[in-house]
C-alpha cells in the first residue's frame, strides 16, 4: 500500500479531534444541535489552521444519521461516503483553477436538484478569493436565495479580496493561528502513534517552525522522520533537516556585531552557509532572537512569553545586558527589511552580508536609530578613555572666547559623610526613581553620572549633548525633581551638566553611586 502523508493520515474526522479552534467548533456544534444551520459560511484564516478540515466535518455532521452532540458518528453510510470522498452530497471546488463564470453557472444549475440521500448538499469552495469579478456576481444570486437543502462553505486566506456583497451574506468565522503548545501536544500524539522517539526540545522547535499552522508543522515532522528513519529525533537533527541555526550561534554573532568585527561576522555566516543552513531561515530566526532580547530588556516578567528552554533563557538574559534597546530596535528594523527583500532575491547571501555590515557600521546609515547607535559607540569610547578630537576642538574654541561659558573646575574628592541627606537618599533610590520616569527621560538618565553640585544640589552629568538639552528644559527638569521628591519624600534641587571635556565623567566628577553604598538605610532623626 502506498505511503500516506502524516497530515492526511491524521486529518481530524470529528469535531473533538480539531485542535486550537474551539471557539468555532463549539459554535458549529451548537447550531447543529439546535437545528439553526445557516446557508452560507465564510472560513477565514492562515494556511493549515483547519478551514477545509472543519468544513468536511461540518458536512458530515449535517448529513449524519446518528449525530452525537452535534458531531458526526463516523459509522453511518453518509459519514463513510463523505470520508472516502464518494458522496454526491459534498462537492469540493478549488477556486484557484475553477474561477470563471462558467464554473459558477454549473453550480447554479446543480443546486436546483435536491440531494439523492441525506439532508443537505454542501459546496466547499476553497481559495474563494481567487474567483473573478464575473464569477462573484454569478455566485451572488445563488447565495442570496439558495434552496433550503444547500449549504455553501467558502474558505479563504485573504478575506479582504472578497466583495462586501458576498461577505454580508455569509456567517464569518476567523480561524486563529494555533499556539506552539497546542501544536507540540498534537505532534507528540502523532509521534507516539507512529512509534517514533523524539526529544521534547526537538518537537517544540518543529511546532515553532510551523508558524501557527498545524499542517505545516506536521509536514515538517514528516520530513524529519523520513530523513532520520528509525532513529531518535533530536534537537540537533531537526536543526540539520530544517536548515536552522542554534541560539548559541546567534549569541556569538551578536557579540561580533557589537564589537564591530565585520570579518568575524562574515566568517561566521560563511561557516553557516557551508553547513547548509537556509539563508531565509537564518534571517527569520535571527530576527526572532533579537526580538527575544528586546522583550527581556523591556520587562522582567517575559519568561512566560518567550518560548525557549531554561538554559537558553539564562544565556539570553546575559546577552540582553550587552546592548541597549535602541540598538536592538535598529537591528530588528534592518533584518525585517531584509526578510522582505530576500524572498525574491537570487543573491541571498550577498544581501545578508550587506545587512550584517550595516549592523557593524552604523555610520553607513542616516536613520535616527543609526545615529543613536553611533552616539552609543562614542560614549563607549569615552568610557574607555579614548580622547575625542571634536571635543578637544570645542575646548580650544572656548579658550579663544568663542563660548562665554567656562568649564567647571573638577570638584574635590567628596566623602560620603559630606553629602547632604536628601541628595544621599536620591542617589540610593536612583534605580527606583528611573522606573517612575517616562520612557524617553528614563533612557537619557540611564547613562547619567550622579555627582554633587557646588551648592549641595544633585548634579547630573551627561555625555550626550542632546540629552543635556532635553533634560535642561524647565518642564523636564521639573518632572525629574517632582519624581525624586515623590520617591524619597523630600525636595531635591537638580543641576544638569554636559561633560564636553573629552574625558570620562568619572575622572572629573566624583561618582556618588560608587561612593555611597546602595544598601545603607538613612535614619531620619525626629
Amino acid at each position: 500500500m502506498s505511503y500516506t502523508a502524516l497530515y492526511r493520515k491524521f486529518r481530524p474526522q470529528e469535531f473533538e479531534d480539531v485542535k486550537g479552534q474551539e471557539h468555532i467548533v463549539t459554535t458549529l456544534k451548537n447550531q447543529i444541535k439546535a437545528d439553526r444551520i445557516g446557508h452560507a459560511y465564510l472560513f477565514c484564516g492562515t494556511r493549515g489552521t483547519g478551514k477545509t478540515t472543519i468544513a468536511k466535518i461540518f458536512a458530515k455532521a449535517v448529513n449524519c444519521q446518528n449525530p452525537i452532540e452535534g458531531s458526526p458518528c463516523g459509522e453511518c453510510p453518509s459519514c463513510k461516503a463523505i470520508r472516502e470522498g464518494t458522496s454526491m452530497n459534498v462537492i469540493e471546488i478549488d477556486a484557484a483553477s475553477n474561477n470563471g463564470v462558467d464554473n459558477i453557472r454549473e453550480i447554479r444549475e446543480e443546486v436546483a436538484y435536491s440531494p439523492t440521500e441525506g439532508r443537505y448538499k454542501v459546496y466547499i469552495i476553497d481559495e474563494v478569493h481567487m474567483l473573478s469579478i464575473g464569477a462573484f456576481n454569478a455566485l451572488l444570486k445563488t447565495l442570496e436565495e439558495p434552496p433550503s437543502y444547500v449549504i455553501f462553505i467558502l474558505a479563504t486566506t485573504e478575506a479582504h479580496k472578497i466583495p462586501v456583497t458576498i461577505l454580508s451574506r455569509c456567517q464569518r468565522y476567523d480561524f486563529r493561528r494555533i499556539t506552539i503548545d497546542t501544536i507540540a501536544a498534537r505532534l507528540t500524539e502523532l509521534i507516539r502513534a507512529e512509534g517514533v522517539e523524539a526529544q521534547e526540545k526537538a518537537v517544540r522547535y518543529i511546532a515553532k517552525a510551523g508558524d501557527g499552522s498545524m499542517r505545516d508543522a506536521i509536514s515538517l515532522l514528516d520530513r524529519c522522520i523520513a530523513f532520520y528513519l528509525e532513529q531518535e529525533l533530536t534537537y540537533d537533527k531537526v536543526l540539520d533537516v530544517l536548515g536552522a541555526v542554534d541560539t548559541e550561534v546567534f549569541g556569538r554573532m551578536l557579540r561580533s556585531v557589537l564589537d564591530g568585527d565585520v570579518a568575524g561576522v562574515i566568517s561566521q555566516l560563511e561557516e553557516l552557509i557551508i553547513q547548509g543552513r537556509e539563508p531565509g531561515q537564518f534571517v527569520a530566526d535571527f530576527t526572532w532572537y533579537l526580538r527575544n532580547l528586546l522583550l527581556l530588556q523591556s520587562s522582567d516578567d517575559m519568561e512566560d512569553v518567550l518560548d525557549i528552554s531554561t538554559d537558553n533563557l539564562v544565556l539570553l538574559k546575559e546577552e540582553a545586558r550587552l546592548t541597549e534597546p535602541e540598538i536592538l530596535m535598529r537591528f530588528i528594523r534592518i533584518f525585517s527589511e531584509l526578510s522582505n527583500q530576500i524572498r525574491y532575491s537570487t543573491q541571498k547571501r550577498i544581501m545578508i552580508e550587506i545587512a550584517l555590515v550595516k549592523l557593524c557600521r552604523p555610520q553607513m546609515e542616516t536613520q535616527t536609530d543609526a545615529v543613536l547607535a553611533r552616539l552609543s559607540e562614542l560614549e563607549k569610547r569615552m568610557e574607555q578613555g579614548i580622547p575625542n578630537a571634536p571635543a578637544a576642538g570645542r575646548l580650544a574654541d572656548r579658550e579663544d572666547g568663542a563660548h562665554a561659558q567656562t568649564a567647571l573646575p573638577p570638584p574635590s574628592k567628596i566623602l560620603p559623610q559630606a553629602v547632604p541627606e536628601d541628595v544621599e537618599q536620591a542617589v540610593q533610590n536612583w534605580r527606583s526613581i528611573l522606573q517612575d520616569m517616562s520612557g524617553l527621560m528614563r533612557n537619557y538618565l540611564k547613562k547619567a553620572h550622579l555627582s554633587l553640585g557646588g551648592d549641595n544640589s544633585l548634579l547630573i552629568v551627561l555625555e550626550d549633548e542632546v540629552a543635556q538639552a532635553y533634560l535642561s528644559a524647565e518642564e523636564h527638569k521639573q518632572e525629574l525633581e517632582n519624581t525624586i521628591s515623590g520617591r524619597i519624600g523630600k525636595a531635591v534641587q537638580v543641576q544638569i551638566q554636559h561633560n564636553d571635556t573629552g574625558r570620562p565623567s568619572g575622572e572629573i566628577y566624583p561618582d556618588l553611586e560608587r561612593l555611597l553604598p546602595a544598601d545603607i538605610e538613612i535614619e531620619i532623626e525626629e
